[in-house]
């Protein structure tokens, strides 16, 4: 079924078994930003405006309650809100395609000739991928640079704990606290609060800082995994075409809204 190979491809950008539809933080008044918070945001800032995209064959581990799910896949992201994905079956042929690109959610399953389609939006987003999140977020987590939050209402350098410092920072949608290296803004940890979800990433680095893969954790929705990419390129250069796909004219077309 669709749904079923969907949640697969949302295993590779945090799997999450949540009720459908997406629950905002109240947004916080706001608050004067410190001199340190606000030069690990211009840090921060500056790391994402450098990333270009990523290419990557990805292996996905997961596990949620009893199941446990192994799958590969070829990744696609580029700044600032594209993304594909593909699952691939074990002879290598992609058996569903999902993209995020100019705001639109398609995803296109060649099992059951079922394609979806409607706005990339938290909302749709969340009824057929699990991914309660904007695209640009997404495109944050895979690329190991989390992407700038509008409406920035706090930000705070918090007090080291046993994973170190970190930056605390509240919008009008939702929440992160980013565990980094406060000189290079090289992140090590990201935690993204938000409503009725709660994710933690944690990168698995190579020795310049380069982002090999990561695991994570969704503790609301009994999830852990890990995702390893597979020699990844880094502002390699991804056309836009590729983040755009077309189902066939016999595929049920069902539409988001």
């Amino acid at each position: 079924m669709i749904r079923k190979h969907c949640r697969l491809a949302s295993l590779l950008v945090l799997l999450l078994s949540l009720t459908p539809g997406c629950a905002r933080l109240l947004a916080p008044p706001r608050q004067p930003i410190a001199e340190d918070a606000r030069q690990a945001l211009t840090l921060l800032a500056r790391r994402w405006s450098e990333f270009a995209d990523l290419r990557t064959l990805a292996d996905l581990d997961v596990d949620q309650g009893r199941d446990h799910q192994r799958l590969l896949g070829v990744v696609l992201a580029k700044a600032p809100a594209s993304v594909r994905f593909e699952a691939l079956s074990p002879l290598g042929q992609p058996f569903l395609v999902a993209t995020l690109h100019d705001g639109e959610l398609v995803a296109y399953n060649a099992a059951t000739n079922d394609a979806f389609v409607g706005p990339a939006t938290p909302d749709t987003t969340a009824k057929l991928l699990s991914l309660p999140f904007e695209p640009h977020d997404l495109v944050g987590v895979l690329a190991g640079r989390p992407a700038p939050l509008p409406d920035v209402r706090v930000a705070e350098v918090t007090p080291p704990d046993a994973d170190g410092p970190s930056l605390l920072v509240v919008s009008n949608v939702h929440q992160q606290r980013i565990w980094m290296d406060f000189a290079t803004g090289v992140v090590r940890q990201l935690e993204i609060t938000g409503g009725l979800y709660e994710i933690r990433v944690t990168y698995e680095r190579g020795p310049h800082g380069d982002v090999q893969g990561f695991r994570y954790s969704a503790p609301r929705a009994g999830a852990t995994g890990r995702v390893e990419y597979r020699d990844p390129i880094v502002n390699g250069g991804v056309d836009d075409d590729r983040f755009r796909i077309t189902p066939p004219e016999s595929a049920r077309i069902h539409r988001l809204r």
